[in-house]
């Protein structure tokens, strides 16, 4: 079954699936009962194609709005405007300059002309009554006038499905629905033949049992779908930083209004349509909305920023001037009708499984109809009647027909592929709990076969609270782990050295200091901007003086591929001065010049160089981050335009960093070891800094390889194969050689790569990597929307839970598939043989109903939703390799069913006799409660595939409990009061113990198959 599940359904990857893999393997699966359900949760391709020609239309669209504002650019300076706009009353009475309709058709346009009309942005700034200082008043009363007149940062979403909407889907089975005519024919005739109401008891049997299945299975689907709507809502919680009452805060992007002053930075998604008002070196990725893979540019010249875009270099300050559905987002969310997402691997195996045992079901059906019609008409034959049928008789081959059609209906597991997304609906609620937000449904089950997780340094498997514990300053290395340690250090070296040194932290900054709320003195910025602040503020810098005293002419912001930034500013006197700090060697190796204990700038020896390298090596030994800080006289002449020189810099100091291991991170890496995962280290610090914080952690053993980025480039082929199986650290990475690594352990070596990112640089990798892991407090929304999973604490510990839950969901379907087969194979087999040997069935359409939804819905519910235990973290990952369907399995699904056909065939042959038993209705009442207890047991069963001890947490799973509780509870009531309609009769106390002990049985029973031992695969 396997070869074939992988011929035919393996073509479906975790994610970027083709769509002649999705198409394909949904041609096979021609046996369905119910299309509206079993596809729910899959792709519907026809709804993406339509989304795609509409998302390249409007893009084309755009392209060409772009085209007409840049030939308009060209020549409107020389022309005269006028305008004619007028401001509508509301919109005045309101306080306001402009209309929203107004404000949105220059953004969307990029209509340079009305710009100009309306003043620029500063004329817009005034217009829009908001400051670029000190952003727009939060009264309640001025922000609900605002909303009321240029509407709220949301986007119309269509309305979610109502409970009737999934009752009616559930009705859709063609099963039920010929069984519901077989009901109809059944109490016609019935009504006819016996009257009211005896009759009826047949067809309302029927009826009232397809009104159970169809209502328990719209109340799971239902539940099912607002956990889902829970974790999209999710998905869409964006913070954007804002200025407003002249403050600097975080808000929510839906509480954005036109006026907002937004700061964007590298990474950021653009939250709505606004102009540019001041930033530097701004590059923005427009291909979601114009297609085109070339970023934009923009500047004070060409000022449009569009909601949806993302910041892929520089960053800037924007006013906000459209909001939500009136966006050019908006409106394209507004024309798509999404496809959904793509269906996951384990979802189309089990759509395998069902289709292949609904044709088994389907044979089975056909043959038990064919064996007992031919049985009454031979009856007839012998009778010489075989020309007058009786009503009775007629009823007789109806009944034969509904248990035929309940045979398919019990054969096809349809709940297969649904109970995927039951389980993973569940670990995904789970998740969230544990501060994990899953984006893409196969993550879950993807994450359970890792056995590689390539993992980030800071923030990750560090604390992210970075504070300055050493500096070397004038060549000289000190403690500075407090302020009154930092103002000896202030105090000890020439105030020349403390001034060059303030100026650099305070200019050449991404982070800024601020007034927050309750006027209290807040650093914003990244954690190593935040620790350079406020070591600057330790040694007795003033942020603000010092940000006056010169203008800021060009920024070349931080990345991970020049490893530095650099700032040129313009001092009094047109003088220009440059500054520089980044990684320690690399800065250092830009330096020619340094300056020494007395203040003066000296050139940079061999010894001075051989020095400093020593101070570097020294920091990093002891797991610090080091920097080094760096400055350049220009001189006169310095253009924006120019770029930021590359080297001739004098060494100002270098300053170590302590970023503290996060607690409980060794004994995660610990138990990844124990789970046969191998966790790796991809960081861009030194690497002797990288190898301090691995061996701390346990990462890197006496036998790991740790390598520099650099050389790792260099690396054959040949040299990498024997290399990655022992790379455990990658210090000095730039993105491209975390994606390289990972790409060569897929391939390769055939590892499912988890990988982590916060970068922009390192959404390549992400989307490389079998799961991508982004952070949620440090990663950028570049590199969240390219994750599959968000680390919503950046927690290392946190991604060994989402593993185990991976492993949870993996190891829950494969119990409630074992479980599923077990009943499929007795209940098919069982009344075939019975059809064959004795001519009648003894599980009736009702009863088969009853079982099929134990088995179903409410077995999907008990074991699909299992909490995950420790010792799954002791077994080896399943991998890329490994069988969804075990020999462990196929042994526990054989040894069970064999033992549940025997007892029913000893009870079906030898019953009446062993418990002087007169009539066929006590025999096969007997028989369907023997049945179903053997499948409550054999439920308790396979709560464990391998490990005798079945009852460990059982207590601590309500569903499970509650599960077993309803179905033992209703079915004493089928057998004891509901005997007209389900064709039982009441059972005395022997017969009730009889069928409890038979079934309790399979628990040894199962118990011993254990033992038997069997192959992995």
């Amino acid at each position: 079954m396997e070869n074939y599940l992988n011929e035919n359904f393996g073509d479906v990857k975790p994610k970027n699936s083709s769509d002649e893999a999705l198409q394909r393997w949904r041609k096979l699966c021609w046996i369905v009962k119910n299309p509206k359900r079993r596809f729910r949760f899959t792709a519907n391709l026809t709804k993406r194609s339509e989304a795609e020609a509409i998302r390249r239309s409007n893009q084309e669209k755009f392209r060409v709005a772009v085209l007409v504002s840049q030939a308009a650019l060209q020549f409107i300076n020389g022309l005269k405007l006028s305008s004619e706009y007028t401001v509508p009353e509301e919109v005045r009475k309101a306080g306001f300059e402009i209309c929203p309709d107004e404000l949105g058709s220059i953004v969307e346009g990029h209509d340079v002309k009305k710009l100009k009309i309306h003043g620029g942005t500063e004329g817009l700034t005034e217009k829009l009554c908001t400051s670029i200082t000190s952003g727009i008043g939060t009264s309640e009363d001025l922000l609900s006038v605002r909303k009321e007149i240029y509407g709220i940062n949301q986007f119309t979403e269509s309305p979610s499905r109502g409970f009737w909407l999934f009752v009616w889907e559930a009705l859709q089975d063609t099963t039920l629905m010929i069984l519901a005519a077989c009901a109809f024919v059944s109490l016609i005739v019935g009504i006819l033949m016996e009257g009211w109401p005896i009759g009826a008891h047949d067809g309302l049997g029927i009826v009232a049992s397809i009104l159970l299945v169809v209502f328990v299975t719209a109340t799971s689907d239902y539940r099912q779908s607002l956990q889902f709507k829970d974790l999209d809502a999710e998905k869409k919680k964006i913070v954007v930083q804002v200025t407003r009452d002249k403050m600097r805060q975080k808000i929510s992007i839906f509480d954005l209004l036109p006026g907002d002053i937004v700061h964007l930075g590298i990474g950021d998604q653009v939250p709505a349509d606004g102009l540019f008002l001041s930033g530097f070196s701004v590059l923005i990725d427009e291909s979601s909305l114009t297609g085109e893979s070339e970023p934009i540019c923009v500047n004070v010249e060409h000022p449009f920023l569009l909601s949806g875009t993302k910041v892929q270099d520089g960053s800037c300050k924007m006013l906000v001037t459209t909001v939500g559905m009136r966006t050019q987002w908006g409106k394209l969310m507004a024309t798509l009708s999404e496809g959904g997402d793509d269906e996951t691997p384990l979802q189309v195996k089990l759509n395998g499984v069902a289709t292949i045992i609904g044709k088994i079901g389907l044979f089975f059906a056909v043959i038990t109809f064919a064996v007992l019609v031919q049985g009454l008409a031979t009856r007839k034959l012998q009778d010489g009647s075989h020309w007058a049928w009786t009503g009775e008789e007629l009823m007789s081959v109806l009944e034969y027909f509904a248990v035929a059609v309940t045979i398919v209906v019990v054969a096809v597991p349809e709940g297969l592929p649904l109970a995927v997304t039951l389980s993973l609906a569940f670990a995904m609620k789970k998740m969230m709990n544990d501060k994990a937000l899953v984006r893409n449904l196969a993550a879950c089950e993807t994450m359970g076969s890792a056995t590689t997780i390539c993992s980030d340094k800071t923030g990750t498997l560090t604390t992210n609270h970075m504070t300055v514990v050493k500096a070397c300053i004038c060549g000289k290395a000190r403690d500075v782990n407090c302020s009154d340690a930092a103002r000896y250090l202030a105090s000890s070296i020439p105030e020349s050295a403390v001034r060059i040194l303030l100026q650099s932290i305070f200019t050449n900054t991404g982070g800024e200091i601020v007034v927050g709320k309750g006027n209290k003195t807040e650093i914003l910025g990244s954690p190593t901007e935040t620790a350079l602040l406020e070591f600057g503020l330790a040694l007795g810098g003033d942020f603000q003086k010092e940000r006056q005293a010169s203008d800021v002419v060009k920024v070349e912001p931080f990345n991970s591929t020049k490893k530095r930034m650099g700032v040129v500013i313009e001092l009094s006197g047109e003088h220009f001065r440059a500054h520089c700090k980044g990684a320690s060697e690399i800065v250092l190796a830009a330096c020619d010049k340094y300056i020494n204990k007395d203040g003066d700038v000296v050139p940079l020896d061999e010894a001075s160089t051989s020095h400093l390298n020593n101070i570097i090596e020294e920091f990093a030994s002891e797991a610090l981050r080091t920097l080094c800080l760096a400055y350049l006289e220009i001189g006169n002449e310095f253009s924006s335009e120019d770029p930021i020189p590359s080297g001739g810099y004098t060494c100002i100091g270098i300053v170590g960093i302590k970023d503290p291991v996060r607690p409980g991170v060794k004994e995660s890496v610990a138990i990844c070891r124990a789970a046969g995962i191998t966790v790796r280290m991809v960081t861009g610090d030194n690497i002797t800094t990288a190898k301090a914080i691995a061996r701390e952690c346990g990462i890197l053993t006496d036998d790991g390889i740790a390598i520099e980025g650099p050389e790792f480039r260099e690396k054959s082929e040949e040299e990498l194969l024997k290399l990655i199986p022992n790379l455990q650290v990658m210090a000095r990475s730039s993105p491209m050689d975390k994606h390289t690594l990972v790409r060569n352990l897929r391939t390769m070596f055939q590892e499912v790569v988890a990988v982590t990112g916060d970068g922009t640089n390192d959404a390549p990798a992400l989307h490389e990597a079998d799961i991508g892991l982004a952070m949620g407090i440090s990663g950028t929304e570049v590199a969240k929307e390219s994750a599959d999973v968000i680390i919503l604490d950046d927690n290392f510990s946190t991604i060994v839970t989402v593993a185990k839950w991976g492993r949870s969901v993996y190891i829950n379907i494969q119990k409630f598939v074992q479980f599923q087969l077990t009943v499929n194979v007795v209940a098919l087999i069982v009344n075939f043989l019975s059809a064959c040997l004795t001519g009648n069935a003894p599980l009736t359409a009702v009863q088969l109903l009853w079982v099929n939804m134990i088995m179903d819905t409410l077995g999907a519910l008990a074991l699909a939703t299992e909490p995950p235990q420790d010792d799954l973290m002791k077994r080896t990952p399943v991998g890329r390799k490994g069988n969804f369907i075990s020999n462990v399995m196929w042994r526990n699904i054989l040894g069970q069913s064999l033992y549940q056909l025997v007892i029913i065939w000893c009870l079906q042959t030898k019953g009446k006799t062993m418990f002087d038993i007169d009539s066929d209705l006590t025999l096969n009442t007997l028989i369907f409660n023997t049945f179903v207890f053997c499948q409550v047991f054999n439920e308790i069963s396979s709560r464990e595939m391998e490990k005798i001890d079945v009852f460990t947490g059982i207590l601590k799973n309500y569903v499970f409990v509650g599960v077993l509780t309803c179905t033992v509870v209703f079915q004493v009531i089928i057998i004891e009061l509901l005997g007209t309609f389900a064709d039982t009769t009441p059972l005395n106390w022997s017969q009730w113990f009889v069928s409890i002990v038979l079934g309790f049985l399979g628990m040894p029973v199962a118990a011993a198959l254990k033992m038997i031992p069997v192959g992995a695969h």
